[in-house]
């Protein structure tokens, strides 16, 4: 039995009740590279080569991607510093950081997953 069973009954109409929030989260942090980004600022704020060495195998093009999208979903901001020179770090924004829960959660169970995998 799923965790939401008891909630709603078995209709299709509200079972979208669920699916519906569900496909929005997959819309916004579903590409490829998004949860790993988001993962990585969830720690702290990054410059871009900082993030592109964080996450393996992210192109300079996909991650500008992904921050770009990230940044229009209000989840990232850039951050300007102009001292000598001109330093860009990319942050969550307090929007992105409500997401915190959702990644641990995730990490958690990915790192269970794993685990259980490698014993089979």
């Amino acid at each position: 039995m799923g965790i939401l069973s008891g909630f709603l009954g078995s209709t299709p109409d509200e079972c979208k009740v669920f699916i519906r929030p569900v496909r929005d989260v997959i819309d916004i942090v579903g590409g490829k590279w998004t949860l790993p980004v988001l993962t990585a600022l969830s720690f702290k704020s990054h410059r871009f080569k900082e993030l592109q060495v964080q996450i393996e195998g992210v192109t300079s093009r996909m991650l500008s991607k992904a921050l770009k999208d990230l940044e229009l979903n209000g989840l990232v901001e850039k951050e300007v510093s102009l001292e000598n020179t001109t330093i860009v770090k990319y942050k969550l924004t307090s929007y992105g950081e409500s997401l915190d829960e959702l990644l641990v959660l995730m990490r958690t169970w990915g790192v269970n997953h794993r685990e259980r995998i490698m014993t089979i």
